[in-house]
Formats: C-alpha cells, structure tokens, sequence
C-alpha cells in the first residue's frame, strides 16, 4: 500500500491536483491528505507499487556511492567492474548516470499513463494539465549536480575518490592524526593515500592509476580548483571541499601552520571524533614537536654549511611551526582575555551548560557538535582555511 500512495503521490495528475490545493505554495500535509486516491483493483495497485518501487530501488542504487548517503558503500567509480583504466572508469560512471535517469525516465512516464488510466482523465484533459504544469525538469539521480556539465560531474567523481580515501586512512589511523609529511614513525598522508589507492585498485598498475588521478586534477574545470599532482589536491584542495561536502560541519580537520594556497610548514589531518584532549596533547608534543626539531636541526645545518638560502628557508618554517605551537596551545589551554566570546576568547563556548559542566580547555564533546568545537580552532587561525563554519 505505500509504495501504491508513493507512485501515485509523485505522478503528474497528484502534482495538478495538489498545486490546485496548495496553501500559500507549499506541501502541506494536510492538502497532501486531501488528495484523491481512486479505486483500484489489485492488479493495478500492484503495478503501480511496482513502479514507485523501481524508482526508489534505482535510486537507492545510485546512492550507494554518495558519501553523504546513509546507504553508502564505496564511491560511484569504484562500483564499476572490469574496467582497464581509471580513465575508462570515469567515462563509463557518467554513461551510466545516463542511462540509469532515463531509465527512471521511462518509469516515471509508465506511472504517469497508469495514473491518468487509474484517474479515469481523457487524453485532452490530460494535453491540458501538461500544458497547465509547463516544462518540469528531467529526473535526475544526483540532484547535488544538478545543471552541471560533464566535465565537471567527471572532476566531481574524481575527488569523491580521493575523499574516500583521505576518510579512510583518518579512520584506520590509531590515534586520527595523520601528518601530511611523515613525522614520528609514521608515513605521509600522501604515501597512505597511494596505498589505499593501490586497495581500491587491485587489477591495475597503481602508477598509471595516479598518473591518471593526476592528470584529472591538472585539468581546468569550472567551479574546481586546479591541483598539478594528488599532494598538492591533499594540501590545498582536501578540507575545502570536506569541510563543503558535509555542509560545513567536517569531520576530518586540517590543522596546519598557514591558511591559503601557499605551503605549510606543518599540517595533519585529525579525526574530529578522536581529536580529544590527549589526542591534542599528542599533536603538540609528538608531531608538531618533531617537526619542529627538524626544522631548528636543519637550519643549524645549513647556517654551518654556509647555506645562506636554506637556512633563511628552514628558519622560516621553524618560527611559522613555533607559531601554529602556541595558538594551538591557546586553544589548549582554553585561553581567555577580554569579553566572552570575543577575538582572544578560545574556549569552547557551551553557554546552555553550568559552569561545573563548561569544558576546561581542549575537552571537547561530540554531542554538542561540529559547529561548537571547531570554533576555537577556527578563531586562533590553526585550521588550513581561514572560515569553515
């Protein structure tokens, strides 16, 4: 019975009679109750279950690959079988969008002519409502890239691969703090991530595959930032899109020594759901105070050797880790001068508590969200972009 009041809730008719209905043009639930639902025999019933079902099944199969889906499993690339290339891939991932709409296509005008039949309307009233209702736009499986090019659902498919990964190696991590350059015993982000492309890609060179990733990111997209290999996309690109793709509200944060496009001297990804209070300690105390022994090592270096240019290089990188060492220690500390909630207030502001339950410095609690716990982070400029939420 549901997916019969589905179909016919969602054929062209329901839309006529419904925006005849409408109060103030929206859908409310109590014009939707006053739709007409006509007598049907059970064989036609069952048809049009059959079809609103097709529907949601195609759908639901398409949104297997859709990160943000909660019936997600792997990305829409990855779900295509026996293909030579991740080139080859990506163009058979669009021919297949395409032929799963119209599919859906042909479903929705097969629910519509039984509608029409169930509704007893007669083909010139039926001309008339569809001229009525106008060009209605086709149906589309990635509603997101909707009006979108092909080139640019093609750079989309792309970076969803790599956000796959990148969320993959932060979640198998230990403690969720992934460095992008190795540091204390632990390999790169980068590195990681072309293990766990050589994973995902078990039949094929892995070389050629990020070759091919590569050669997609160089490509100039409208609407996507241009990366000239797959470090420089992790460096600068990753937490942008993160932080867009989940409505600002990431879960995996770049923490890094400098904002914008230029190199950072430092930067790890941290896993927000075990970024706690000793994961932070560790960030400082571990990987960023490695970092920042090679930097003073090598500057010593250099100034020995005579190396004027290195040394001015690594010298710099020292003072920007000392920096990003102290805001992060603001934030750890839960610092505070001045008015609450102003410029040089970095705790984590949980006004609705008492004051026995206000987290003391970095104490994050997931239930009080995203939106809450990276704002000290984003305030002490600690975060790879300047705003994220």
């Amino acid at each position: 019975m549901t997916y019969f009041l589905l179909g016919l809730a969602n054929s062209t008719p329901a839309e006529f009679t419904l925006r005849g209905l409408m109060r103030f043009g929206s859908w409310e639930v109590g014009v939707i109750k006053r739709l007409p639902i006509p007598q049907a025999s059970g064989k036609q019933m069952q048809y049009i279950s059959q079809l609103a079902q097709s529907i949601h099944d195609a759908k639901r199969e398409w949104d297997r690959g859709n990160e943000l889906s909660t019936s997600f499993e792997r990305p829409w690339v990855l779900r295509i079988p026996a293909v030579k290339s991740f080139s080859r891939a990506l163009d058979s991932v669009l021919a297949v969008e395409v032929e799963a709409e119209e599919h859906i296509q042909t479903i929705y005008n097969d629910l519509n002519i039984e509608s029409y039949r169930l509704y007893g309307i007669p083909d010139a009233t039926r001309v008339h409502i569809e001229q009525n209702l106008g060009d209605r736009p086709p149906e589309l499986l990635w509603p997101q890239m909707a009006g979108k090019t092909d080139e640019q659902k093609r750079m989309e498919h792309v970076w969803r691969l790599l956000s796959y990964a990148v969320k993959r190696v932060a979640e198998m991590d230990e403690d969720g703090i992934v460095p992008l350059a190795p540091l204390s015993g632990e390999a790169s982000l980068l590195d990681r991530v072309n293990e766990e492309i050589a994973a995902l890609f078990p039949e094929q060179d892995v070389n050629q595959v990020e070759v091919e990733i590569a050669n997609e990111l160089k490509r100039r997209v409208k609407g996507y930032k241009r990366a000239l290999s797959i470090g420089e996309w992790l460096d600068n690109i990753y937490f942008d899109y993160h932080a867009s793709l989940y409505k600002k509200r990431p879960i995996i944060w770049h923490i890094a020594s400098s904002q914008g496009s230029s190199s950072s001297a430092f930067g790890a990804l941290c896993h927000y759901h075990k970024f706690d209070a000793n994961r932070m300690a560790k960030l400082r105390a571990g990987y960023l105070r490695d970092a920042i022994e090679v930097f003073r090592r090598e500057a010593a270096l250099a100034d020995k050797e005579h190396r004027a240019e290195d040394r001015i290089e690594w010298q710099a990188k020292l003072e920007e880790a000392q920096g990003l060492d102290q805001r992060l220690q603001a934030v750890q500390e839960g610092h505070h001068e001045g008015a609450d909630g102003g410029e040089n207030d970095y705790r984590i502001l949980t006004p609705w508590k008492s004051p026995e339950e206000c987290p003391k410095g970095w104490a994050p609690d997931i239930d009080d969200g995203v939106k809450v716990n990276i704002a000290p982070l984003q305030k002490a400029g600690v975060l790879r972009i300047a705003k994220v939420v």
